[in-house]
């Protein structure tokens, strides 16, 4: 990452501090205390050694021990206020970004998500935010209160002597350029261990979400070595970057110690010439091993402004990504309609496909029409029922709902319209009802059963421990397939779409789940323009018209017994399924 390109991020990051900026002055404030304090501390040890040792003063024996306990109380008021104020700002700001990324994400096309792995997006989400945490929370503190503390230090020892001064702080540049230099190395370093622990995640992810192919392929030592090669991966960037961090502090510490030799000379010089009393060196001397320990501080600062630097990278990147709604042209918003939907001149490529995925497809719908869309694996079936909803936009060609093309109509009217039910049913881990009624927890219980009932899982929600309150678990996983499945029809029912997309809703089904779940998507289907996907012909004989697709094209168009007539295509995959 180009040093120009950190800083932009860094400036970025700094702009999620705007809605808090009378606690972060506040803080500052209480940092300035707490640095001043500290100065006190180093300036009290001249009167202490003069005062006390040297000149025996009685009275400033028992003054100089109150005053220190009187600057020690405050500065521990100030220096909580400082960093529960700072930690605040700081978990305030990492929880932003966190709703702000997941917000985001969930927001961007379909197509992002094909390309990126959702384990992968879910360490940005968790991993690179806590580098934030750890960032923001930490870095704004040890910055601003030991850059304060450095100079309120600084301020003491050119007061007790500015040659020697000089001296001491010549070697502060010399300091800062390899903590800089190590710094720009350990950003480079971060980024890379980031990626490494995202591949952790996307396997990890993969790996459980699999968990019953692998136990039938009796993978588990072949997965077991997967992660222990992704695993080292990461291990070795992390002490890459270990590695760098270490060094700074050493490398920090022997360019102080060359400060500190420098003015011990120097000041014994000046002590043994009285140019300085002994008292006055000691202030000095205990200011500058003061600095040590800011300074040390302000380099693991930067080491991990570095790390947050490299989580930042990743995250604006997501970030800059376009969402669907700011990709959305839609002007107007897609009022009440009966469903009709034509296709017209449609051609639509993926990303870097060199051949289309639908090429030139011309089809008109009308408003309650059943159409099933037949072909073989990789014909086009799914790509064009995506089309609809808009999940992709064709590369050329015009789609309308009811004469308003989908492209000149808000997104969020557009898919209001629309219901979906898929093969891969997704139920949300909670309860019955909430699966349901996704999205509107207010609804009332009777538009919930009615949409049971119309799915026939009524039966079964009824039967479970808790009823329509009962928890299914991750993605339902104590109901079977077919219960699954008509919760799905359920939700759908609810939502009460004029079109209707049904891609591949009975595949995964034994026969007597499927005939109970035909029963239901029948209920479903009436009064709705539907789209139907399927290999199995028994869900499709009853379509009103039937598409075939081939290599992207339409190459008939028919019903059942007109396409079984003319023995292409459509006869071909009637005949292999027996």
């Amino acid at each position: 990452m180009k040093h120009s390109e950190g800083i932009t991020n860094y400036l970025r990051l700094l702009r999620y501090l705007d809605p808090y900026w009378r606690r972060l002055v506040i803080a500052v404030v209480c940092s300035a205390f707490v640095a001043g304090f500290t100065g006190m501390y180093a300036y009290l040890a001249r009167p202490v050694l003069d005062d006390i040792f040297i000149n025996k003063d009685m009275q400033m024996l028992i003054v100089l021990p109150l005053i220190l306990l009187v600057i020690s109380l405050l500065k521990g008021v100030f220096t909580y206020a400082q960093a529960y104020l700072m930690h605040y700002v700081g978990l305030r700001v990492v929880a932003d970004v966190r709703d702000r990324l997941y917000k985001h994400l969930i927001s961007l096309p379909l197509a992002f998500h094909v390309k990126n792995a959702s384990g992968r997006l879910l360490a940005r989400v968790l991993d690179d935010v806590h580098l934030f945490q750890e960032a923001v929370s930490g870095i704004f503190k040890d910055v601003i209160q030991q850059s304060l503390t450095v100079l309120v230090l600084v301020c003491v020892i050119f007061y007790q002597n500015s040659k020697l001064a000089l001296l001491a702080v010549v070697v502060l540049p010399v300091s800062i350029y390899p903590m800089l230099k190590l710094g720009k190395r350990l950003r480079s370093v971060a980024l890379t261990g980031q990626e490494r622990i995202a591949d952790l995640a996307s396997l990890i992810k993969e790996s459980l979400t699999g968990i019953r192919v692998v136990k039938a392929f009796v993978r588990e030592a072949f997965e077991a070595d997967r992660f222990h090669n992704v695993n080292t991966n990461y291990f070795r960037a992390t002490m890459k970057g270990a590695q760098v961090a270490a060094f700074t502090s050493p490398v920090m510490e022997f360019v102080g110690s060359i400060g500190v030799a420098g003015v011990v000379w120097y000041g014994g010089y000046l002590v043994m010439q009285d140019v300085m009393t002994p008292g006055g060196f000691a202030s000095f001397l205990t200011a500058v091993f003061l600095l040590y320990n800011p300074i040390r501080r302000l380099a693991h600062a930067n080491n991990t402004i570095q790390r947050a630097l490299a989580a930042a990278q990743r995250i604006f990147a997501v970030l800059d990504e376009q969402t669907d709604y700011a990709l959305d042209r839609g002007q107007c918003v897609l009022p009440a309609v009966k469903g009709a939907i034509e296709l017209r001149d449609v051609t639509f490529y993926y990303a870097e496909a060199e051949t289309p995925a639908l090429a030139e497809i011309n089809v008109t719908v009308g408003a309650g029409e059943v159409v099933a869309l037949v072909g073989p694996s990789g014909s086009g079936k799914t790509t064009f029922v995506n089309l609809i909803p808009r999940f992709y936009d064709p590369t050329n060609g015009k789609i309308f709902f009811d004469g308003h093309n989908i492209r000149e109509v808000s997104l969020q009217s557009l898919r209001q319209q629309i219901g979906m039910v898929s093969q891969d049913v997704l139920l949300f881990e909670g309860t019955i009802r909430s699966n349901i009624a996704y999205g509107r927890d207010e609804l009332e219980m009777d538009k919930v059963v009615a949409a049971a009932e119309g799915a026939y899982a009524h039966n079964f929600i009824t039967q479970l421990p808790g009823e329509y309150d009962a928890v299914i678990g991750e993605n339902g996983i104590k109901l079977s397939g077919g219960e699954r499945q008509r919760i799905a029809i359920a939700r759908a029912m609810l939502r009460n779409p004029k079109v209707l997309i049904l891609d591949e809703a009975t595949a995964a089904l034994d026969a007597a789940s499927e005939q109970m779940v035909q029963l239901a998507l029948v209920n479903l289907m009436k009064g709705r323009t539907t789209f139907v996907v399927a290999h199995r012909f028994s869900t499709i004989r009853q379509a009103d018209r039937i598409i075939v697709l081939n290599h992207g094209k339409i190459v008939e168009t028919g019903n059942h017994e007109a396409l079984l007539d003319q023995d292409g295509v459509y006869t071909y995959l009637h005949r292999i399924q027996g």
